[in-house]
């Protein structure tokens, strides 16, 4: 075989390596024509199905040189297989997906919006407060997560991380949760802006990343009570005064209350709030009164007394881009005619005050009347999904209810042992003023057993003085202006109250009572009788050993109040 390789040298590569397999196969039973046959053509499949998309008419590149288009010898392209197959393997185009991948995620990013910095004071003075898309964390576009700082009424601060996507219900809800407060459906997300004055509550489908974007530097979310988020559902008539309302002086005041919603909500029917604002004029300290006009489209004035003529009526804010607040330091930082202001604030108003709106309505119930209208007018019917949502939800068990009661519990029934046998209570009424008359036995009893001596730790003079201290409506020392403006924060119902001590008694209390959209103080006297003390609030006639049988006894009787005790003012810390 060397010997024929050595003279063969310049024969053609072909024949070669025919003369090669004969010599190598010279004492096998094999066809060697067919097996060079065979060879030839799966290498030309190979070869073609290596060369891609390319055309006869395009020269192939072997090593930097030019080839001709014919197909290469079966030797020459053995020899070469593994290199070329090699080179010609590797996608070509991944630079390119590289780059367009990096462009497509520093796009995402740089549209997310930007998000106030909860660490400000680790700036540095010439940074901004305001994390740029940039300077976000390399995970935040791909897992959508976002810090957001909630305080409470005492001014502590909370971090917490949550998705883009989680709105101001299920926010609210994840607090009651981690505050282990009790969810009554009643607390609220509050955007508050201590440098402009400003505060409102934000609608339970409002997502609270895209709030935050829209907020200044000087904005803070709070959470807060707020007993009248929905009320207007339950008592429309005590919001939408019938002067107030321009489609019920037309019918003669014959619109029955369910009616009254179904035409603020209802897209095809056209009422509006009408009557006399003050509104502050721009760029100056003085307030003019003008007659004003709410409708859907928006919020106009009239330029001629009450006139609705299109050529009298100017627009003063679009409800779409707007937003309405409670304008909390009006007369002392505003100079308003009156205590009950509120704004008009556009959504993309970077704070100065010659962009806000700011009204000024003679009494509570007016401006209450405007605020509520200007909700429904903007958002319609998705209110009374807010509204009626957590209502389907009570069937349903959520993870951040209480946990329900056990089959044992369940199965409890009222029992009546004051016979020679025992009856079970069918009447609820019934059983309730058994089990009042019980807790009255059981309170007698241990004031009994404290008198003649036993082993408790406190007197129970001193007990009964300072039994009422760990509850939520108990606010200590605070004063009348204060308790005014807690009440107005967690909003003005019918039976919100808490309790404070006196200012012109120190021995006394006194119980501050929203009715009808007043603020009412009652002083809860103590009276002496043998030798122990007692809490009244009329008098001596009706007497209690503590603050919390006082309350617990107006929370089921009215007695001398306007209306019984219903939402205590609660103050949770995060």
């Amino acid at each position: 075989v060397n010997v024929v390789m050595c003279t063969c040298r310049h024969m053609p590569a072909g024949l070669l390596e025919t003369v090669n397999m004969k010599n190598l196969f010279m004492h096998d039973d094999v066809d060697l024509e067919a097996l060079v046959n065979d060879m030839n053509s799966s290498l030309e499949s190979l070869y073609s199905s290596c060369s891609g998309p390319q055309t006869e008419s395009t020269p192939l590149l072997h090593n930097g040189h030019h080839t001709s288009p014919e197909l290469p010898s079966s030797s020459s392209l053995s020899a070469d297989l593994p290199r070329t197959s090699l080179r010609r393997s590797q996608p070509m185009h991944i630079l390119a997906v590289r780059r367009l991948q990096e462009e497509e995620l520093q796009l995402r990013t740089s549209s997310l919006p930007a998000i106030p910095n909860p660490f400000p004071e680790l700036c540095s003075p010439a940074s901004s407060p305001v994390l740029s898309p940039g300077s976000l964390p390399p995970g935040d576009p791909t897992t959508g997560k976002h810090i957001v700082k909630i305080f409470s009424e005492d001014g502590v601060g909370k971090v917490v991380e949550i998705p883009a996507d989680m709105m101001a219900r299920d926010l609210c809800q994840l607090l009651v949760y981690k505050s282990h407060c009790l969810d009554d459906n009643s607390w609220v997300l509050v955007e508050h802006h201590p440098l402009l004055g400003l505060e409102r509550c934000l609608e339970d489908h409002e997502l609270v990343v895209q709030v935050q974007a829209s907020m200044n530097s000087d904005g803070r979310f709070l959470f807060r009570k707020n007993y009248a988020k929905y009320e207007f559902f339950r008592n429309p008539l005590t919001f939408f005064p019938e002067h107030m309302v321009a489609w019920c002086q037309e019918t003669n005041h014959t619109i029955p209350p369910s009616q009254l919603l179904q035409n603020f909500l209802s897209t095809n029917s056209c009422p509006e709030i009408q009557g006399y604002l003050y509104i502050k004029e721009v760029g100056r300290k003085s307030w003019k009164k003008v007659y004003m006009f709410l409708r859907r489209s928006g919020l106009y004035c009239s330029t001629k007394g009450a006139s609705k003529e299109p050529r009298h009526l100017q627009l003063l804010a679009d409800l779409e881009d707007s937003n309405i607040f409670t304008v909390i330091t009006g007369k002392k930082q505003h100079s308003a005619p009156t205590d009950f202001e509120f704004c008009i604030k556009p959504n993309k108003s970077r704070g100065e005050m010659k962009e806000l709106r700011m009204l000024c309505a003679e009494d509570e119930q007016s401006r209450t009347c405007w605020m509520t209208g200007f909700r429904l007018f903007k958002y319609g019917i998705i209110l009374y999904q807010n509204y009626k949502l957590p209502q389907q939800r009570k069937p349903l068990l959520s993870p951040f209810s209480a946990p329900v009661r056990s089959v044992s519990e369940n199965s409890l029934v009222a029992m009546d042992f004051s016979g020679r046998i025992g009856r079970v209570i069918d009447n609820p009424v019934e059983a309730q003023c058994a089990a009042m008359e019980e807790g009255h036995t059981w309170r007698k009893r241990t004031q009994r057993m404290n008198v003649i001596g036993s082993q408790s730790p406190l007197h129970h003079s001193t007990l009964n003085s300072v039994i009422h201290i760990a509850q939520l409506w108990y606010y200590g020392r605070i004063t009348r202006e204060e308790s005014h403006r807690i009440i107005h924060q967690q909003g003005q119902v019918d039976g919100l109250f808490l309790v404070r001590v006196s200012q012109s008694n120190p021995k006394a209390f006194v119980l501050t009572l929203c009715h009808h959209k007043k603020i009412k103080h009652f002083q809860i006297l103590p009276c002496e009788e043998d030798g122990q003390v007692f809490f009244s609030l009329d008098d001596g006639v009706t007497k209690f050993t503590d603050l919390i049988q006082l309350v617990e006894f107006y929370q089921l009787n009215r007695g001398v109040l306007p209306c019984k005790l219903k939402h205590p003012c609660t103050v949770v810390a995060l």
